[in-house]
């Protein structure tokens, strides 16, 4: 292992909940957490260290599952248990709740930014994918509901450049939505895993999605020219890195400045994967590079690297805490 992972604070973010996800603002300047106390708390740094600057409650009823900011940073998504999206609105040095989504029939797991702002993705426990406008009144639209999947959807992801959607589902499989005539289909699924599907995540450049599973792996998959000649999209699995992880693999986070990709795993710890810029990279080759066999005391549920400092990584827990990290990859 050539880096080192050093832990700059640890946040009691949620006492006597579970802390269920972080999410950096696009300035890196900001981080939202959400958890099962159903609050969201937003995070900023003083001097050194970082302190709690805001706490978002009234805005759901049950458990917040997601949080994710909009790619101008002034609004910030909450999904929920109690089957809600909240859209909450920058006003000064607070947040207030702007409009409240409605229309999924149980658990909203995930929901995500495309990255023109125009877009807002939602997907849910009732097995559904669901695609937002938003236009300059700041009024959402539903425009399309996709069911490609057949179990709970855990997670959605867009593409860093191209109105290009992707999910992760309970029924082990990975689905890639794109707009056709004005209605949003499913245009590949990918096969590989052999478990739950719990996050994924894009590389820089769009070119690569890491999928991470309960069947303790992480995949890369890469997309390729379709052999049908069809039109439709082509990824298949590069790489897959097995054997590193005790648990099921949470989260993955794709670092968009040192291309270190980290991981969150139930059994307690953070990992950063580093690419051999030497390999092939049709088939490309990661390696561990740092490890905090005990970054938490419970499961680590999410991992996300800051977008503007290279190496800080901030991870959250079953336990109710958030851990800033830095390390050199």
């Amino acid at each position: 292992m050539k880096g080192a992972l050093t832990p700059v604070q640890t946040l009691s973010a949620h006492p006597d909940s579970r802390c269920w996800f972080v999410s950096w603002n696009p300035t890196g300047t900001l981080l939202a957490s959400c958890g099962g106390d159903k609050a969201i708390r937003i995070w900023g740094r003083e001097g050194d260290s970082w302190i709690c600057k805001s706490v978002l409650q009234d805005g759901h009823q049950r458990t917040v599952r997601k949080v994710a900011w909009s790619p101008c940073g002034n609004y910030l998504a909450s999904a929920s248990f109690d089957a809600t999206t909240c859209i909450w609105k920058k006003k000064n040095d607070d947040f207030e709740s702007l409009t409240v989504l409605e229309g999924h029939e149980n658990e909203v797991k995930c929901v995500a930014w495309a990255p023109s702002g125009n877009l807002l993705a939602t997907c849910s426990r009732d097995k559904s994918v669901w695609v937002w406008e938003v236009d300059e009144e700041d009024e959402y639209e539903c425009v399309t509901v996709v069911n490609a999947h057949t179990q709970d959807v855990k997670h959605i992801v867009w593409h860093p450049t191209q109105e290009l959607l992707a999910s992760a589902s309970y029924d082990n499989n990975v689905c890639i939505y794109k707009e056709e005539d004005d209605d949003w289909e499913c245009r590949a699924t990918l096969t590989g895993h052999t478990s739950t599907v719990w996050s994924l995540a894009f590389d820089a450049a769009g070119e690569r999605l890491a999928s991470c599973s309960d069947d303790r792996t992480v995949k890369i998959w890469k997309e390729s020219p379709s052999e049908s000649g069809q039109g439709d999209l082509s990824w298949k699995c590069v790489c897959t890195l097995s054997g590193y992880h005790g648990r099921t693999v949470y989260d993955v986070a794709w670092c968009r400045l040192t291309g270190a990709l980290a991981t969150a795993c139930g059994d307690d710890s953070v990992r950063v994967f580093k690419e051999d810029e030497t390999a092939d990279p049709e088939q490309p080759v990661f390696s561990l590079a740092a490890q905090a066999a005990r970054a938490h005391s419970q499961d680590v549920n999410c991992v996300a690297w800051n977008p503007t400092e290279a190496g800080l990584l901030a991870s959250c827990s079953d336990d109710g805490d958030i851990a800033i990290w830095s390390g050199v990859f």
